[in-house]
């Protein structure tokens, strides 16, 4: 399983916006230049991230992007939610159709390993990947 680009692009446009959590509000182009990434692309995850209800647009003065909730209650699972929809490895878990949906035996077990899934990135708050980590140098 990989996430898409635009999924992985929501995660590092989110890591960005929580790491000016509590201080001036940011705006997607500021977004787009600190993270390196298109600023069309960025204006599309504002989007989808603000009808997600993980941004929240502050209008006149003063205004701009801001996180919608604390960092600490935002997850990794909600920002790919917000990008893909709801997390299911298996198209046939939303009833869409599959050539072997009559004699499949494991169709009854996906939603367990759907909801394992959802489970552990659910377990990761954005206060963790929006920490910056030092690299240790690759060895020579």
């Amino acid at each position: 399983m990989r996430l898409s680009n635009l999924a992985d692009y929501a995660v590092v446009t989110m890591c960005a916006a929580a790491r000016h959590c509590g201080g001036a509000r940011t705006s997607a182009g500021d977004l787009a230049a600190e993270t390196g990434l298109p600023a069309p692309t960025v204006q599309k995850l504002v989007s989808r991230l603000t009808g997600a209800g993980l941004l929240r647009s502050v209008r006149g003065a003063g205004g701009g992007l801001q996180l919608a909730r604390p960092a600490a209650a935002i997850t990794l699972a909600d920002i790919v939610e917000a990008v893909e929809g709801p997390i299911a490895l298996t198209a046939c878990v939303d009833g869409e159709g599959c050539k072997v949906d009559q004699d499949c035996r494991v169709r009854a077990h996906w939603p367990m390993v759907n909801a394992a899934l959802r489970g552990a990135l659910a377990a990761i708050p954005l206060t963790q990947l929006a920490r910056e980590i030092e690299m240790e140098p690759e060895p020579a």
